[in-house]
């Protein structure tokens, strides 16, 4: 009875053992600057922050000046025109503040920008992602880049090179 007891206690360790998860770590940040097509999309998008931005400053620099010529005025203007002038800096910082928001808010240009520009590259990673976890019977894939930390790493885990080979980057 203990033999044959040890033997189904053996046979059922080893079909656990056999039903072991397959998984492999990837770093995203590392696939993704090994890719031309992205780096040439941040470039260009930090180009066009760089063009708002600038905007953004020219705009700040008029409103400064609007303030410090109205501290320099106001003691000589009627109660009449300070209001004037007042309600002028209030429109000119809340058309700053509006563009600021516009350009580079949560869900702004720049956001809009990167998904036009960045998001093609990032699917075509994670689409190959996809294809290398299917051809080798992946359970999951975790991405040590951002977001999640990874305390140790096998680097025999690493996967991120079969990646770019899926991806045709040497």
């Amino acid at each position: 009875m203990k033999k044959v007891l040890l033997v189904v206690c053996s046979i059922w360790l080893a079909g656990f053992a056999a039903n072991a998860q397959k998984y492999a770590i990837i770093d995203t940040k590392y696939i993704l600057d090994k890719l031309p097509e992205y780096t040439e999309a941040q470039k260009k998008l930090n180009d066009i922050a760089m063009g708002w931005q600038k905007e953004i400053d020219g705009q700040q620099v008029e409103l400064d000046k609007m303030y410090r010529d109205f501290e320099a005025e106001q003691v000589m203007l009627s109660e009449e025109l300070k209001k004037k002038r007042e309600d002028q800096l209030f429109n000119k910082e809340k058309t700053l503040r509006d563009l600021q928001r516009k350009r580079f808010g949560f869900e702004g240009d720049l956001f809009k920008k990167r998904q036009e520009l960045v998001k093609p590259v990032q699917d075509k990673v994670y689409n190959a992602v996809q294809k290398m976890a299917v051809a080798r019977s992946y359970d999951f894939i975790l991405d040590k880049s951002e977001g999640i930390t990874v305390i140790f790493a096998d680097p025999k885990l690493d996967k991120s090179e079969d990646v770019l080979r899926e991806l045709g980057i040497k």
